[in-house]
């Protein structure tokens, strides 16, 4: 979740809890709870200032000022109701939330409050407040039947809040470790899999499969291209092949094996469709072609790409250097004889 994204959903929570005072003040009123409801308004004026704190991008002195506030509401709701109403549940729905806010702080590089002792300042309030009616007895009574009507109403908020919070939490931190894994397998330039990940992928390869077959693709004469045109310009036709090869062998697994080297493997899933040298051949040949018939611009300059394939099919009981290392062969072959071709 972006800083942005944070700002949407903090403006959705402070619009969500304004409502909520405005309907529990009118509760107040019905109580005759004098000293709740003229604690409404400063209440409502937290809010409104809240969203003039959002709109400037206040997000840790908005949070402080907020915290604090539902801490000590709570603490005077309890106080004065008792605690038969439910409103001491709410400092209990604050302290994951808390962590929550934490976390993203932490993520986003901003401030954030310190979730212990935070934590501790709640569950001191709380204890304060639920002692007080306990022994000394709640301010006001209103009847009990609104009291257990109000304690349901209270509960379903906290739950609500514990699980929306959560599942937004769990989902964060399911997206930043699928985002670390990315990154751990991909190549930052051209986004394809990186070596090790290729290499993981290799060695799960089962021995009884006869249709797999490996592919090692080398741009002809990259270095001239570095050399004439530039580093950045070779960076571009690094990235433009990645994004052909991504579209022409959308049944392989495609990684970035070194500099100008990239690796397929095809047919290593046991429902691929059978493949032959022949189906193979015509298979990077189409790569080949493709990769020929693009036009590789930079800077208003058009520069000629061809690549050199060489392909090894999986023998039985072959290991998996060796493997590489035919297909590697065969690539040297198609170079020494002419380059822009498929060996196999």
């Amino acid at each position: 979740m972006d800083a942005s994204s944070i700002k949407r959903l903090t403006y959705l929570v402070n619009t969500a809890i304004l409502i909520m005072v405005f309907g529990l003040m009118a509760f107040f009123i019905f109580a005759k709870a004098k000293f709740l409801v003229y604690f409404s308004f400063p209440t409502i004026l937290i809010y409104i200032i809240g969203y003039i704190m959002i709109s400037r991008d206040k997000l840790f002195g908005y949070v402080v000022m907020v915290y604090v506030w539902i801490t000590i509401y709570m603490s005077f709701c309890t106080v004065c109701l008792g605690y038969d109403y439910g409103f001491h549940l709410y400092g209990m729905s604050m302290i994951p939330i808390i962590f929550y806010t934490e976390y993203m702080a932490y993520k986003l590089g901003r401030n954030s409050i310190r979730g212990i002792r935070f934590s501790l300042f709640i569950v001191g309030c709380y204890l304060v407040s639920t002692l007080s009616p306990s022994i000394f007895g709640p301010i006001y009574t209103p009847d009990v039947r609104v009291a257990r009507a109000f304690w349901v109403v209270n509960s379903i908020i906290v739950f609500g809040f514990l699980i929306f919070y959560t599942n937004v939490l769990i989902k964060g931190t399911i997206n930043s470790e699928e985002s670390l894994k990315n990154q751990a397998h991909r190549d930052n330039l051209t986004k394809l899999y990186n070596r090790h990940y290729m290499g993981s992928k290799l060695d799960a390869v089962e021995d009884g499969l006869q249709n797999t077959y490996i592919s090692m693709v080398d741009i002809d004469k990259f270095k001239n291209i570095n050399d004439v045109y530039g580093h950045n310009a070779g960076d571009m036709v690094l990235k433009k092949v990645a994004e052909v090869m991504t579209e022409v062998c959308d049944k392989s697994i495609i990684s970035r094996w070194g500099g100008e080297e990239f690796l397929l493997l095809t047919g290593a899933d046991e429902s691929s469709e059978r493949l032959t040298d022949k189906t193979m051949k015509e298979y990077m040949e189409k790569l080949r072609t493709s990769i020929e018939a693009t036009d590789f611009e930079y800077e208003d300059q058009h520069i000629k790409v061809t690549v050199t394939i060489g392909v090894s099919a999986k023998q039985h009981g072959e290991r998996i250097e060796k493997w590489v290392d035919e297909a590697d062969e065969k690539l040297y072959a198609g170079k020494n004889s002419g380059r822009n071709r498929v060996i196999i």
